[in-house]
């Protein structure tokens, strides 16, 4: 029965159904705070956890259900749950797994912010975190203490390069019941096979590679274990996370697209800082395909690609006014954080400040090598060092 109404309720409530039989390529964007149900019945069985029902638009749409779905398929994973940013999932896994009176270990070289929040965790909440080797390997074993309840890998490290001996870390871990978190940024889950080698939760930043546009934030968590995912669930449902479809949907865009992108910056990139190696200037390039870098032999074991993110450490010679000036000088390669977009980056770091264990001499200037033609960028380059 059609009930009769006002101008005023029509333009809130319609009668009208798109039919169905709708298909194409592009996944659909929900957008919901409320969702609704059929009937009471309804509301009272759906279960946000086992994600077979809509419940809130913080748990999921199908646009974001879609997403989860793809990444953990990427990954080699069963589970996903996305995050507003990287460093938002990051701190998911922190507060679903450590409470007052654990310890976590993470190694020196960690992306810088969730340095930082080790620190909050120490001096605020009763949580002990301490920095080990990158490339300690099977070693972490003797800095594994009873309370000691989570290890964060970072592969490589994104700023000066190392890459860790993960199945041994993974190894030594899980000998003592120790659950080891993955930041698998740099290699998009395309290049490294986190599962394979024995983690337990892999983290990703889709701000990078997987938006590639440069203009998304979003993070995500993925895992096998079901009673693991279930503890990051609750987290992330107590924390509030959750993504906006349009968000979401910008991220299932690039997808198609991910793995052509990769490899064209991982090729630009090495083709670049294999004419760096080669310049005066430079006295180390820090990239995990050339010797030069620390856990080189683990990366060529372990990656099947490296993508376009490297560093370069600069002769001992050149002063750091020096090397800011050669960054200033540079017209292609913008300065700026993140990576992962069309667009070349350029970061100088004083890494010294970074690091507790930093023994290089020489300033550090990490390099994003987009999708420009890499001959311009080597000029561009080149005319940097010329007005350094």
């Amino acid at each position: 029965m059609t009930v009769k109404k006002s101008q005023q309720t029509a333009l809130v409530h319609t009668d009208y159904k798109a039919p169905e039989g709708f298909a194409a390529f592009p996944s659909a964007i929900h957008h919901a705070s409320t969702v609704l149900f059929k009937n009471v019945a309804a509301m009272r069985s759906g279960d946000w956890k086992e994600k077979n029902a809509y419940t809130y638009g913080l748990h999921g749409t199908p646009t974001t259900f879609t997403l989860e779905a793809r990444l953990a398929e990427i990954e080699d994973g069963r589970y996903c749950l996305l995050a507003p940013s990287g460093l938002a999932a990051i701190a998911m896994v922190d507060f679903a797994l450590l409470k007052s009176g654990d310890d976590v270990l993470l190694p020196d070289n960690v992306y810088n912010p969730n340095r930082e929040l080790g620190k909050w965790l120490s001096a605020d909440f009763g949580i002990t975190a301490r920095y080990y080797d990158p490339l300690i390997g099977a070693g972490i074993a003797a800095l594994i203490q009873p309370n000691t309840k989570l290890i964060w890998t970072e592969a490589p490290g994104s700023v000066s390069m190392e890459v860790p001996d993960l199945p041994a870390i993974c190894q030594a871990a899980h000998a003592r019941g120790v659950l080891v978190a993955l930041d698998n940024t740099w290699s998009a889950g395309l290049a490294l096979r986190g599962f394979a080698l024995g983690v337990d939760i892999i983290m990703q930043a889709l701000t990078k590679y997987q938006s590639g546009g440069s203009d998304v934030l979003m993070g995500a968590l993925i895992t096998r274990d079901r009673a693991l995912h279930d503890r990051l669930s609750m987290a992330h449902m107590r924390l509030g996370m959750g993504v906006g479809a349009d968000d979401a949907y910008l991220v299932l865009r690039g997808l198609p697209t991910l793995k052509l992108r990769f490899d064209a910056h991982d090729a630009g990139a090495r083709k670049l800082a294999a004419w760096l190696q080669a310049r005066p200037e430079i006295g180390k390039v820090l990239h995990p395909a050339f010797q030069d870098c620390p856990g080189h032999d683990i990366w060529q074991r372990d990656f099947s690609g490296a993508g376009g993110l490297f560093s370069v450490l600069f002769d001992p010679s050149y002063t750091e006014a020096q090397t800011d000036r050669f960054v200033d000088a540079l017209k292609l390669f913008k300065i700026g954080y993140s990576w992962g977009g069309a667009n070349s980056l350029v970061m100088p770091y004083r890494i010294a400040h970074l690091r507790t264990d930093w023994r290089d001499e020489g300033i550090l200037v990490r390099f994003n090598v987009g999708l420009e033609d890499t001959v311009d960028l080597i000029a561009d380059i080149e005319q940097a060092l010329a007005a350094m």
